[in-house]
């Protein structure tokens, strides 16, 4: 049975997490919208993540931790329910304490030091599964981006100049290129016929 003081570490970094669920991506406010939390972005590029893995270990014919990968990005934007969400303006001003933040989200909880350990490794981007996981948070920006332009954002196509420049692999290159030519509704609104007058 698992010790009571375990459990309530165990509790408290859940309530942590879904704190991202409230907390909004402080970047969109300048495109006009400040309407994506941390977790929505989260949960894309987590999805994101098995895909590109997979796309790249087909491409390449050499096997991808891919566990590992989607644990990096599931969990590489934790710490912002410590620090909030700070966007390309703040980051001029503010520096937040990333080594503190990282420490004291693992302490008290048993798997603490796997999410401490995949956070450094996302962040110093060294390995493989890192890269690929880095290219996925930029992949998820680039798709909501891409999203914002097709709604009418004058900002957006500016902004993703910069977001295209941060992809490191190949893979990510080509399926950002496969993004920007795809309408963002053509997954749902490609069959243009009678349906939507009948419904039938």
């Amino acid at each position: 049975m698992t010790e009571p003081d375990i459990l309530t570490g165990i509790a408290n970094f859940l309530f942590e997490v879904g704190m991202l669920k409230r907390t909004p991506r402080s970047g969109f406010q300048f495109l006009g919208s400040g309407g994506e939390s941390v977790a929505e972005h989260s949960f894309r590029t987590a999805c994101i993540t098995y895909v590109l893995g997979s796309i790249e270990e087909k491409a390449s014919g050499e096997k991808i931790d891919k566990d590992r990968l989607l644990k990096m990005g599931l969990f590489h934007d934790f710490l912002e329910a410590r620090t909030g969400d700070l966007n390309y303006v703040n980051k001029k001003y503010l520096k937040v304490d990333e080594a503190r933040a990282r420490s004291e989200l693992a302490n008290g909880i048993p798997f603490g030091p796997e999410i401490e350990e995949l956070l450094i490794e996302f962040a110093e981007g060294k390995t493989r599964e890192a890269r690929v996981a880095r290219d996925a948070d930029q992949l998820e920006f680039i798709l909501a981006l891409k999203e914002c332009k097709d709604t009418g954002s004058t900002y957006a196509d500016e902004w993703l100049v910069f977001a295209l420049k941060r992809l490191t692999t190949e893979t990510a290159r080509e399926l950002a290129a496969k993004i920007l030519e795809t309408d963002s509704s053509l997954w749902w609104f490609s069959d243009k016929s009678d349906w939507w007058v009948r419904g039938k």
